[in-house]
């Protein structure tokens, strides 16, 4: 089941199983959005809102892909449903404290027989990757730095799920906890693949994932920025107090909803570049670069593939990082990704 269908990643998803000769049960709250892909796709629907006993509605679900966000108010009810019907739960979040909570449901998943596991899109694989392939690289690191270059304008959802960021503000891994410090705290220059430029440390979602990944107890994640753009992130931090109101989310939710991810076209155009360094105790340093296609290109193609590899080779259940449920080299095998190269 994808859980989000009439989305704009969750349509994307859609289409491209479809295209790949598989029959995956649509499902949204929406009906007529629903309703209309499922018709145009021919393929079976369902509509519910997470609410309520949402276990029934996944009757005969062998594993439900949660492509409806923000997160922090779907997984959980979809979760909870997911293993009292002893259904597999992958979703494609990037939020923190959401991935954490999927992570924590260890027992619960092993006890339901499933797998769980959180970010199986662009957020966060290939980032997931190079940390694992860096912790292999240096096994003595204390210290991970992950970023991207993406240039790609964002989906009405990612863009609401940004707006309940920045109301957080940032979060780091610090000696193993995740703490909270200003937005933009951390600016540097850094070679993404592309060149180099400034950038900033932003509240990822490895902050949680790569920790569990690697064991690595402190950890950032940068993308790049201008200095102005920097700098107006940075000043973003004397009003977060109001934008944690309600009346300021709704308004800008509002906006976000009206936006609108790329298209095919602008897809093609708009590769992603992903980095990391690590460095241990003793000033060593591993660095990693992975090209990979568009960021919403990469959840398609990483979601449906963490999916064959739960239906197909049967991990043990459990809730797992990408990484460690397919392995550090899963974002190579996706279409149009280059080689995780370490230096």
């Amino acid at each position: 089941m994808i859980y989000g269908a009439n989305g704009y990643t969750g349509e994307l998803v859609a289409r491209e199983a479809k295209r790949r000769g598989l029959a995956p049960m649509l499902a949204g709250r929406s009906a007529d959005r629903v309703a209309r892909l499922a018709s145009d796709l021919g393929l079976p629907s369902r509509v519910f809102a997470l609410d309520g006993d949402v276990a029934r509605h996944l009757d005969g679900i062998e594993l439900v892909l949660l492509c409806a966000g923000p997160f922090s108010a779907t997984s959980q009810p979809m979760l909870d449903a997911c293993l009292a019907a002893k259904a597999h739960y992958l979703d494609i979040t990037g939020e923190i404290a959401v991935l954490e909570g999927a992570l924590a449901r260890n027992a619960d998943a092993r006890q339901a027989g499933v797998v769980v596991c959180g970010g199986v899109g662009f957020d966060v694989i290939p980032t997931d990757c190079v940390a694992a392939a860096l912790k292999e690289a240096l096994p003595g690191a204390t210290t991970l730095s992950l970023g991207f270059d993406s240039r790609s304008r964002m989906s009405a959802g990612t863009a609401k799920t940004a707006v309940e960021g920045i109301a957080l503000g940032g979060r780091v891994r610090s000696k193993g906890a995740i703490v909270e410090v200003p937005l933009a705290h951390h600016v540097r220059k850094i070679d993404f693949g592309a060149g180099e430029k400034w950038a900033m440390a932003v509240p990822w979602g490895d902050v949680s994932t790569a920790y569990h990944t690697t064991g690595i107890p402190n950890i950032e994640v940068f993308i790049p920025a201008s200095r102005s753009a920097i700098a107006s992130t940075q000043r973003m931090n004397a009003v977060r107090p109001l934008l944690r109101s309600r009346p300021a989310q709704w308004l800008l939710k509002m906006g976000a909803g009206r936006m609108k991810g790329p298209d095919e076209q602008a897809r093609a155009k708009l590769p992603t570049y992903v980095w990391g360094e690590a460095t241990d105790a003793h000033g060593r340093t591993k660095t990693a670069r992975v090209r990979t296609e568009n960021g919403y290109s990469v959840t398609v193609s990483g979601s449906l593939a963490v999916i064959d590899h739960v239906l197909h080779h049967r991990p043990a259940a459990g809730a797992y990082t990408p990484a460690r449920l397919v392995g550090p080299d899963l974002v190579a095998t996706l279409p149009g990704s280059g080689p995780l190269i370490v230096e």
